[in-house]
């Protein structure tokens, strides 16, 4: 965390019977079952929008409305998967959606949010395959057989005119628009994209907040990522890379593996 107020927030966990709650940044309090059998593995990052305690409060709401609906919806979608390959994606959309009609109402109640919004980057693992969710700038990178390719699409103004051929991705970090979120939860408006994977033992995924991605270039991630001994260990050392570059902004960040079952976690 660069910033005295840090506006994000994560939450790293697995779906069985219930919720089992691995990592997050929100109170101890939430509800966590144990349970033998893990059918699927998810974690978020959600970065707030806007000052005053709103953003953080956004990004807080968002994650915790997040894991009620996936948790409430999950064991339907489980079951129709097979037959109805569109069943995640609806329960992760909607879930957004819904989101977002909760964040607006809360704003509307709190008059002195002028902005009361946040990113969404959401990745659910099953096998063989996962989903992905997407609302604002907040990226997923897939690092696979040494090569590192970003899952996710900004939705910012300046990757909207790059799309459209108005500019060109060198120039895109160094414009106004750079920053300036065309879809964000509770924002003006919130266009969800769900993005169905097929997972491969031993790739590695990367959740992050724009924090990072400011000021750590693709290349740098490659390379962290390439000789990483653990997570925590990327994590740290991709954090240090966003101070050393000049952070400005918080940094948030999930690192995690596809390991066969058995085979040693990192």
């Amino acid at each position: 965390m660069v910033r005295k107020d840090n506006q994000d927030h994560y939450f790293v966990g697995s779906l069985s019977r219930g919720v089992v709650v691995d990592r997050t940044s929100l109170s101890s309090d939430m509800h966590t079952v144990v349970e033998p059998e893990r059918l699927a593995s998810f974690a978020m990052v959600a970065d707030g929008v806007g000052g005053g305690g709103g953003g953080e409060e956004a990004a807080r709401l968002a994650v915790q409305a997040l894991v009620q609906q996936v948790a409430q919806g999950f064991h339907d979608a489980y079951a129709a998967e097979a037959a109805h390959p569109e069943a995640f994606p609806r329960l992760l959309e909607d879930a957004a959606l819904e989101c977002h009609e909760r964040l607006q109402t809360r704003a509307e109640e709190a008059p002195d949010h002028k902005r009361f919004a946040t990113t969404m980057t959401l990745f659910l693992g099953l096998w063989p395959h996962a989903y992905l969710l997407q609302v604002g700038d907040s990226r997923c990178y897939l690092f696979r057989d040494g090569a590192l390719t970003q899952l996710s699409r900004d939705q910012t103004m300046a990757q909207d005119l790059i799309d459209q051929g108005a500019l060109t991705q060198t120039k895109a970090h160094r414009t106004r628009w750079a920053h300036v979120l065309s879809s964000a939860i509770g924002g003006q408006q919130a266009a969800p994209v769900v993005t169905r994977l097929v997972r491969s033992w031993g790739s590695v995924v990367l959740l992050c907040s724009d924090g990072l991605t400011k000021h750590v270039p693709d290349e740098r991630i490659t390379e962290r990522l390439a000789s990483m001994t653990s997570a925590r260990q990327a994590c740290e050392d991709l954090l240090q890379d966003a101070l050393d570059g000049g952070g400005t902004d918080n940094v948030t960040m999930i690192v995690g593996r596809t390991l066969k079952p058995g085979g040693k976690s990192v």
